[in-house]
């Protein structure tokens, strides 16, 4: 199929065309590029300058009395409450160890249940029981009311993170998709024009 001289040059002139075109979107394509390359430089200094600060005061504020409190009252209850009274307990156990052996080895002697002096140690025994009852008790009993919250609970420190971790996520987002923009923005090869 043959081209007439006037068809011949209106393809040449819009070969052109598509050619300037193609070169223009390149320089374009190019600074694209380069504009986000410098947004996620700007990014990351606002991320270092404001984000990060903001989160760690966020947190030296409202998290981190908590866990001191938390950590602090926790150790006064290991001290104060459960080894005393797992003392008490062991020591118990011990006392009627002692016992069921002075026991069984009067029993083996063949001397009976019954104690040389049965009626004072009975007392002695019921007296230190009933002490160490009382004494049990009111340590397990004192256990001190929670203060009236005067500011932030848990449920907010736990809201306050996910919020700082989801913020970080958009952030790393932003970053990522503006990384992986400045490998699409370049062609393979700039000079050469699109086939028509």
């Amino acid at each position: 199929m043959s081209l007439s001289r006037k068809r011949k040059k209106e393809l040449d002139k819009l070969q052109k065309q598509a050619n300037n075109l193609w070169e223009s979107q390149q320089v374009l394509a190019g600074e694209a590029a380069d504009l986000a390359r410098e947004a996620r430089r700007q990014i990351g200094n606002y991320n270092r300058e404001q984000i990060v600060p903001s989160v760690q005061a966020g947190y030296a504020k409202y998290a981190a009395p908590y866990v001191d409190k938390s950590a602090k009252y926790s150790k006064h209850v290991l001290e104060d409450k459960i080894v005393p009274t797992a003392g008490a307990v062991v020591g118990s156990a011990l006392s009627v160890w002692d016992a069921a052996n002075d026991t069984r080895n009067r029993l083996s002697a063949g001397k009976g249940f019954a104690l040389p002096e049965g009626a004072v140690y009975a007392k002695k025994a019921d007296k230190y029981s009933k002490d160490a009852a009382k004494k049990i008790a009111a340590k397990l009993s004192v256990i001190e009311p929670a203060p009236k919250k005067k500011g932030i609970g848990a449920g907010g420190v736990i809201a306050i993170i996910l919020g700082a971790a989801a913020a970080i996520g958009v952030l790393y987002a932003a970053w990522q998709t503006l990384r992986a923009d400045d490998e699409l923005w370049v062609a393979d090869d700039p000079l050469r024009a699109p086939d028509a």
